[in-house]
C-alpha cells in the first residue's frame, strides 16, 4: 500500500512538473519583445497613438509597403511556436547548466591541479639542504642595534656621531651628517666624514679639534684629553636582491645589516636558487662571494660583509645538485661546487647511520640520452665526483651475522655466541656454562643453514660425544644447536582436586613425588565448612584396561576418612597419590545454607525474612511479616526470583529469538539479548492466596525470591504505536478500547491484533480473534497497553490485498457491464 501511495505521489509531481514548464514557456514567449523586422513592419502598418497616419505619394510602391508586414507576422509565428515548445526550452535549459557545470569543473580542475603543484613543489623545498633556515619562524637575522660601535663602519649621509671629550676638557658634540657627507662642528666648520671609517673620521676630528682642547688625543694615548667617537643614530640604507629569491626587490635595511640579513628578509634562495655562490655587487664589482655551507656546517660565514647604500645582492641558479637518501643521519638535496666529492656529500649528509651499509653507495645518474647506474665504493668516496642530478642511495646493513651461532633448552647460558670462539659444539656448551639437569642427551638436533639457504637438519648422540665415543662437530655460520628436556618429551603431570575445598571448585595441582591425599587438600585451600571429610574419594586411571571386554575396570576408586584439621600425625591416611589422580570432596548431605526472602512494598514488616523449612509458602511467611497493610493492592502483587540458564538453554532461547525476529509476520522485535542470570517476574494470584492458604495457588519460596507489594494504583500506562503513547488514569468500567482512544487512537502503522496488556503482577493477556472481531484483553489498575508496530511484509500483505480487491472489482464490473449490453441487444 505504502509503495502504491509512493509511485502515485510521484508520477502527479512528474505530471504537476511538466505543467509548470509548459506555462513558464508560453509566458517568457508571450514577453519576448519582437525582432526589428517585426518592429518595423508594426510601425509601418499601424500608426502610434496620437499620431496621425503618414500620407502616401504617388509614386510610393503600394505591394511592396503592405507585403512585407505580413511576411514579417509570419515569421513570428513560426519563432513563436519554437520559442513555445517546452521540449525546447528544456533542451536550452540543459545545455545552459551543463555550460556551467563544464566550467565549474574546468575551474575545480585547475585548482586541484595548481595545489598538487604547490605541494610537490612545498615537498621538493623541504628537502633543500639550508632552505628550513629562512623559513623557521623562531629564527631571526635582523642585525642588533645595542652593539660596540664597530671601528671598521663606513659613515655615510644619514648618520649621526656623538664626539665625546673627556680628560682636562669635558664635552659632547652631536655630529650628524649631512646629505653632503659633511658634519658640521662648531669653530671648526664643516668636515668631511662621508666615506671614512669611525677610527678615520676620529683621527680627523682630533686633527681639526687639537687647536681648540690642550693635548686632545685618542684614548689609551699619552693625552691628557681624550676624543671618543660614537655612533648615536644609524641610518637606512637601500639594497636589492635579485634571482632566484622567494621576494626578489629593493630593501629598506639598516646600514649595520650584512648580505645574510638581507637574505632574511627574502626567504632566502627558492628552489632554483644557489646556497653556495651568492654575490654582492657594488658598484659595478663583485665585493664578496657567500657560501651558505659555511654558516649550515661550521657556524661561521667569513665571506658576510656588512651592506652599503645601493648595494645588489645577485642568487644565481644552481649548477650542481644531487639528493641522497636512504641510511644516512640527513636525507636531502645538496649543492656541490666543482671540485667536491662523494666525502664531501656524505659530510653534509651528517654521515651513515649506524645500519647503514658503508661499503658502497648505489649513484643513479644521468646521461646524455638515458639514465646509468653507478656503484661507488668505499674506497673512491674521496676521488668521485658526483654530476647534476644524481640520486645517490645508502644501503641498509644485511639481516644477518657472519660469525654467529645460537644455542637453546636445558643449559645455564642459552643465547647467541660467536663462532670465532666456540668453533665446536663442546666448545659451545661449555661458553654456555654446561648442561642443566634436565638436558636429554640422548638426541640433540643442529639447524643448518647451506650456501644455498636449504635448511638441514643434523641429529646427534650428545652423550655418547661427551664420554668421548664419537667426534666432536665443527660449528658453521648460523648454526643454531637444539638441546631437548626430558619435560618436554612427556605430558604434562598433574593433580586434580575437585569439591568442596577454599580455592575450588576445580585446582589443578603440579605433581611431585611423594604427593600426599592430605597434601593435595592442604595445596587446595582446606575443606570447606561443607565438606563431608568421611567419604573422600579418590578416582585413579587405568593403564591396562581389556578392550575387548565389556565389563572391563576402567578406574581404580579409592575412599578415605581423612581428619579435618589435616595435621601428620598417626591417623594421617599416608596415601601417596600418582600421576594424574582426581580427588573428588563431596558437600555433606546434612549441611544446608540459610536462604533468605525479601518483602516490599505495603507489608506491616518489611524487609528480609530467613526460610524456615523447605516446603514454607508465601501465605506462611506473610503471616511471619504481619500481614498486608491498608493500602496493599493484592492483585498487583509481584514475585521476582532468580532464574540462572545452562548453556543449553540460553542456545535455545537464541534460536527461539532468532526465528521470532525473522518471522516479520509477528511485528518488530527489538532482541534485548538473553542474559544467563536474570530475575523473572512470576505472576501469582495473592488473592486466592489469601483466601486458600496452602492452597495450589500458594507458591513454595526460593532463595533470593523477592515479594513486592505496591500500593493499589490508579493509573494505565500506552506504549507502542499509538498517536499519543501516554499514562492515564485508571476508569473503573473502561474498555481497552476506551484507554487506547485516550493514547490518541491506533496510527497507519499500528498490529491491532497482535495488542497485548501487561498487568501489574507480571501476568500477561494477548488479544484474540472470532470471526473478523479482535476481543481485546481486560484492563485493571497498573495495567500496561502495549500496541505492536507494523512491518513492512504487513504494508505489502495490505497492498496485495487491495490490488486483488481492486482486481475483482474490475472483473466483476466487466462481467456486469458485457451482460447488460447482451441484454439491450438481445431486447432490440
Amino acid at each position: 500500500m505504502k509503495k502504491f501511495f509512493k509511485d502515485f505521489s510521484a508520477g502527479r509531481a512528474v505530471l504537476h512538473l511538466f505543467s509548470i514548464s509548459l506555462l513558464t514557456a508560453t509566458l517568457v514567449n508571450a514577453q519576448t519583445p519582437a525582432g526589428p523586422g517585426s518592429s518595423s513592419s508594426s510601425s509601418s502598418s499601424a500608426p502610434a497613438q496620437g499620431q496621425a497616419p503618414a500620407s502616401t505619394t504617388p509614386g510610393s510602391t503600394a505591394p511592396t509597403t503592405t507585403t512585407s508586414p505580413t511576411t514579417t507576422t509570419a515569421d513570428k509565428g513560426t519563432d513563436a511556436k519554437k520559442s513555445a515548445d517546452p521540449k525546447a526550452l528544456i533542451n536550452q535549459v540543459e545545455k545552459a547548466n551543463d555550460k556551467e557545470t563544464t566550467a565549474a569543473d574546468a575551474e575545480k580542475n585547475e585548482d586541484t591541479e595548481e595545489a598538487y603543484r604547490q605541494a610537490e613543489l612545498n615537498k621538493m623545498r623541504r628537502k633543500i639542504f639550508g632552505y628550513q633556515l629562512f623559513n623557521n619562524p623562531n629564527v631571526s637575522f635582523a642585525p642588533s642595534d645595542n652593539i660596540a660601535t664597530p671601528r671598521d663602519y663606513t659613515i655615510g649621509p644619514g648618520d649621526e656621531l656623538m664626539a665625546y671629550i673627556y680628560g682636562y676638557s669635558q664635552s659632547m658634540l652631536e655630529l650628524p651628517v649631512n646629505s653632503d657627507g659633511f658634519a658640521f662642528v662648531k669653530a671648526v666648520g664643516p668636515v668631511q666624514l662621508s666615506g671614512r671609517s669611525i677610527e678615520q673620521a676620529q683621527k680627523e676630528l682630533i686633527t681639526r679639534l687639537s687647536p681648540y682642547y690642550n693635548n686632545l688625543g685618542a684614548p689609551g694615548s699619552s693625552a691628557s684629553t681624550y676624543l671618543q667617537l660614537r655612533l648615536g643614530r644609524i641610518r637606512t640604507i637601500r639594497v636589492t636582491v635579485l634571482g632566484e629569491v622567494t621576494t626578489p626587490g629593493t630593501y629598506n635595511v639598516s646600514s649595520l645589516s650584512t648580505a645574510l640579513n638581507a637574505l632574511y628578509l627574502t626567504g632566502g634562495p627558492n628552489e632554483l636558487g644557489s646556497f653556495r655562490q651568492i654575490q654582492v655587487v657594488r658598484k659595478n664589482k663583485t665585493v664578496a662571494t657567500l657560501d651558505l655551507y659555511e654558516l649550515l656546517m661550521n657556524g661561521t660565514l667569513n665571506s658576510d660583509i656588512r651592506l652599503q647604500d645601493n648595494d645588489i645582492i645577485q642568487v644565481g641558479v644552481y649548477k650542481k645538485r644531487v639528493e641522497i637518501k636512504g641510511n644516512v643521519k640527513r636525507p636531502g638535496l645538496y649543492e656541490l661546487l666543482d671540485n667536491e666529492t662523494m666525502s664531501n656529500v656524505l659530510n653534509y649528509a651528517g654521515g651513515f647511520t649506524d645500519n647503514a651499509y658503508t661499503d658502497r653507495l648505489k649513484l643513479l645518474g644521468l646521461t646524455a640520452k638515458e639514465r646509468r647506474i653507478v656503484d661507488v665504493r668505499s674506497t673512491d668516496y674521496g676521488t668521485y665526483i658526483p654530476k647534476n642530478g644524481d640520486e645517490i642511495t645508502a644501503d641498509m646493513l644485511l639481516a644477518r651475522f657472519e660469525n654467529m651461532v645460537v644455542i637453546s633448552g636445558p643449559v645455564f647460558r642459552p643465547g647467541q655466541y660467536s663462532l670465532d670462539q666456540n668453533k665446536t659444539l663442546l666448545q659451545l656448551i661449555k661458553s654456555a656454562e654446561g648442561l642443566t639437569g634436565e638436558a636429554f642427551t640422548g638426541r640433540v638436533n643442529v639447524i643448518r643453514t647451506r650456501e644455498d639457504l636449504s635448511v638441514e637438519n643434523i641429529s646427534l648422540n650428545l652423550a655418547d660425544m661427551l664420554n668421548g665415543k664419537t667426534q666432536d662437530l665443527i660449528l658453521q655460520r648460523e648454526d643454531q644447536v637444539i638441546i631437548p628436556s626430558k619435560f618436554e618429551l612427556r605430558e604434562g603431570t598433574f593433580i586434580k582436586v575437585i569439591g568442596e575445598v577454599n580455592q575450588g571448585p576445580e585446582v589443578n595441582l603440579p605433581y611431585s613425588a611423594n604427593f600426599t591425599l592430605e597434601d593435595a587438600i592442604i595445596r587446595s585451600g582446606g575443606f570447606k565448612e561443607s565438606a563431608s571429610t568421611a567419604q573422600i574419594e579418590v578416582v585413579r586411571r587405568k593403564r591396562d584396561v581389556n578392550v575387548q571386554s565389556a565389563t572391563a575396570q576402567v578406574a581404580d576408586i579409592f575412599l578415605f576418612d581423612v581428619n579435618r584439621d589435616l595435621t601428620l600425625d598417626g591417623n594421617d591416611s599416608r596415601f601417596i597419590l600418582e600421576p594424574y589422580d582426581e580427588v573428588l570432596v563431596r558437600p555433606s548431605s546434612n549441611y544446608q545454607p540459610q536462604t533468605f526472602v525479601t518483602f516490599k512494598g505495603e507489608i506491616v514488616s518489611p524487609g528480609i525474612y530467613g526460610i524456615k523449612t523447605k516446603d514454607e509458602k508465601l501465605s506462611d511467611l506473610l503471616k511471619r511479616a504481619g500481614g498486608l497493610t491498608a493500602q496493599a493492592y493484592v492483585n498487583g502483587a509481584t514475585l521476582l526470583r532468580k532464574i540462572t540458564l545452562s548453556d543449553e538453554e540460553i542456545a535455545q532461547r537464541n534460536r527461539a529469538v532468532s526465528e521470532i525476529s525473522d518471522d516479520a509476520k509477528k511485528g518488530r522485535f527489538d532482541d534485548e539479548g538473553v542474559v544467563k542470570d536474570k530475575q523473572e517476574a512470576i505472576g501469582i494470584d495473592l488473592g486466592r492466596i489469601l483466601r486458600n492458604p496452602g492452597g495450589r495457588e500458594d507458591i513454595i519460596l526460593q532463595d533470593g525470591d523477592v515479594i513486592d507489594i505496591p500500593k493499589r494504583l490508579e493509573t494505565v500506562r500506552l506504549q507502542g504505536e499509538l498517536l499519543f503513547p501516554t499514562t492515564v488514569k485508571y476508569r473503573n468500567g473502561n474498555s481497552f478500547m476506551d484507554y487506547i482512544s485516550q493514547g490518541g487512537g491506533f496510527t497507519r502503522m499500528s498490529l491491532k491484533r497482535k495488542s497485548y496488556v501487561i498487568y501489574p503482577n507480571g501476568s500477561i493477556d494477548r488479544t484474540r480473534k472470532f470471526l473478523f472481531f479482535n476481543v481485546y484483553p481486560k484492563v485493571e489498575p497498573g495495567s500496561e497497553i502495549h500496541v505492536p508496530q507494523r512491518t513492512q511484509s504487513d504494508l505489502a500483505e495490505a497492498q496485495r490485498a487491495m490490488q486483488s480487491v481492486i482486481g475483482i472489482s474490475s472483473t466483476l464490473m466487466t462481467l456486469i457491464t458485457t451482460v447488460l449490453a447482451f441484454r439491450v441487444l438481445g431486447a432490440k
